[in-house]
């Protein structure tokens, strides 16, 4: 059995196990990728010709997910 020296400094970050960190990592990757379909998306084009941006369906998940990210990884219970 080997343990580090006691007088050795430990390596364990803390802030990389916040939940907080990953949400909010979390919900600025998704509107990154809002941002980008919104820039290079195409339309939804419908039978009778007419264009819908396809950056409105992604940012609606995008809403919904963000809700769900931050109660989960804000929520005061720290689960």
């Amino acid at each position: 059995m080997t343990t580090a020296p006691a007088h050795l400094p430990q390596h364990h970050v803390d802030w990389l196990e916040k939940p907080q960190l990953w949400g909010a990592i979390t919900i600025a990757t998704m509107w990154i990728a809002v941002l980008f379909v919104g820039v290079f998306g195409p339309d939804i084009v419908g039978q009778d010709g007419t264009r819908v941006p396809s950056v409105i369906v992604v940012a609606f998940f995008a809403c919904i997910s963000t809700v769900g990210v931050a109660r989960r990884a804000f929520s005061s219970s720290g689960v």
